[in-house]
């Protein structure tokens, strides 16, 4: 029941890997979490998170250089239906394209395209950064049980925007309401950071690594 962290060259590895096994741990879960740029353990593994931190195309760019990755990771997430967590750019790279400083393709599995956020005012700075509050717009297993007013952490200048609204799991107020969780089928990602959410994103990395879809 391994659960694979993909090392790329971009995110945050070190805190997401520990906040991994600390929500396997208290949780009672034996999952094994493996961080690992090898192809083939992703094609292997039970449930896969894609982290990710920077610009679009450089993250892309990152995943396309590791030998086989997105190659094992269309077999095994599209393919076989293996759970799927992405975080932060981790989620954008589900998207369509990204359109930060040029238009690039993504992996595709979402509808949809990161654009900007809209230019801040005085009291609304980009990049977005610290805690805001998320709305669960559709229940999900991923999103059970964190509480009547969650809030999460955020680092981030560009969103993605879901072609369908049925995509979009829960949102976030920033100037504007965007999504804040992306997902179908077996794939869910988060814009914000679980790992640097304290007790409610410790629940949200629980519930992914007990969700069956």
């Amino acid at each position: 029941m391994t659960c694979v962290l993909i090392d790329y060259g971009s995110g945050n590895l070190r805190s997401a890997a520990k906040a991994l096994e600390r929500a396997a741990a208290e949780s009672g879960l034996s999952t094994p979490i493996l961080v690992t740029a090898d192809a083939e353990a992703v094609r292997q593994a039970e449930r896969i998170v894609l982290p990710g931190v920077g610009a679009f195309a450089d993250c892309m760019s990152g995943l396309s250089a590791v030998a086989g990755m997105t190659e094992a990771l269309n077999e095994a997430v599209i393919g076989r239906g293996r759970p799927f967590l992405g975080i932060c750019v981790g989620m954008q790279l589900m998207a369509e394209r990204g359109l930060e400083h040029g238009s690039y393709p993504g992996l595709g599995w979402i509808e949809g395209e990161v654009e900007a956020l809209p230019p801040g005012g005085p009291d609304r700075k980009i990049p977005h950064m610290g805690w805001n509050e998320l709305a669960v717009e559709r229940a999900h297993p991923v999103l059970a049980g964190l509480g009547d007013d969650p809030h999460v952490y955020f680092v981030h200048s560009y969103h993605l925007r879901p072609k369908r609204p049925e995509l979009q799991l829960g949102s976030v107020d920033y100037g504007g309401r965007f999504a804040a969780v992306v997902g179908r089928d077996n794939l869910i990602g988060t814009q914000f950071h679980p790992e640097k959410s304290q007790a409610v994103g410790l629940r949200l990395l629980t519930n992914f690594l007990a969700w069956k879809p």
